[in-house]
């Protein structure tokens, strides 16, 4: 029977996970806590949030269909977890950018919209571009046609328009052979 404290992180992990688009795991080991703090600080401004949570209260928070669908090596030994609120790719960027630099924190994995993600998937996840600029691409992918068509469009019934203003304008000349 888990004690009031263990429930109350249980409860808190649940939350976590319940408002989160997904989850990247890391072994934090030989990381001091100054820089643990730099990773959450870093991780916060991206929407995502570090937490080291103990192993089995993480696998009783998210219930067995999720931990079922993950390889055991991300929720075991020492592993912090990356819940993301917003911005996956700007927040796995970040996981990987203080890995690279600092040696010591090691991207296991990740689980995003029900699929487990390997270290690679998340390596590939971090190098898409931010959310809106995604969101600017495929608007831009859709306009560009639409603003080709509207001047199509446009030249059919604006031609014969000019060149009855230019006849217009020859007969108002007095040039007869208009």
């Amino acid at each position: 029977m888990p004690t009031a404290e263990k429930e109350r992180t249980i409860e808190q992990a649940r939350e976590w996970y319940s408002k989160s688009v997904g989850v990247v795991f890391a072994d934090y080991r030989g990381l001091s806590n100054k820089e643990i703090q730099k990773v959450r600080a870093e991780l916060r401004k991206k929407g995502g949030e570090l937490h080291v949570i103990k192993n089995t209260l993480f696998r009783r928070a998210v219930g067995d269909e999720v931990v079922d669908s993950l390889p055991t090596e991300y929720h075991n030994g020492t592993t912090a977890f990356a819940f993301i609120f917003e911005d996956e790719a700007g927040c796995a960027k970040t996981l990987l950018d203080f890995a690279k630099s600092s040696k010591k924190l090691v991207v296991k994995g990740g689980f995003f919209s029900g699929r487990s993600f390997s270290q690679k998937d998340v390596e590939a996840l971090s190098e898409l571009p931010p959310r809106d600029v995604l969101i600017s691409q495929v608007i831009g992918a859709v306009a560009a046609p639409l603003s080709s068509l509207v001047s199509t469009v446009e030249a059919l019934y604006a031609d014969p328009i000019r060149t009855i203003g230019a006849v217009a304008d020859k007969v108002a000349e007095g040039d007869t052979a208009a």
